[in-house]
């Protein structure tokens, strides 16, 4: 068996693809990272209920409500005098939690629909 060596510029070359394809590999790490942190600090409104239904998060944390409902419904938390405006399919409000403690809140529309978001100091 017989090796081969190959031209300086060839395997400078085959270096570079290896080390890009690295990259790219990194950059999707990265981004499906980024996208279950966003995921994490997301509260999905479907079939008249919050999912999850209990969502712990760090202080200074922005959660964001999406409604996938095909009904309109608002959040209400009376602790924080916090009320959204009605959110129809596929639209979204989010608020900054700044303070630990745990926060109850419900569809203004439909009480029956509760969650809660624990923020953590």
């Amino acid at each position: 068996m017989t090796d081969v060596v190959q031209p300086a510029s060839t395997a400078r070359r085959e270096v570079l693809r290896v080390a890009l394809g690295a990259g790219v590999g990194a950059i999707a790490t990265m981004a499906v990272r980024a996208s279950r942190a966003a995921d994490a600090n997301h509260v999905t409104i479907d079939n008249f209920a919050f999912t999850p239904k209990t969502l712990t998060v760090k202080v200074g944390t922005k959660v964001t409500w999406t409604n996938k409902d095909q009904t309109i419904h608002t959040i209400v938390c009376p602790q924080l005098k916090l009320k959204s405006d009605p959110l129809d399919t596929d639209d979204s409000f989010s608020y900054t939690f700044h303070t630990a403690g745990d926060y109850n809140y419900a569809c203004g529309l439909h009480p029956y629909m509760k969650g809660q978001v624990i923020v953590a100091g």
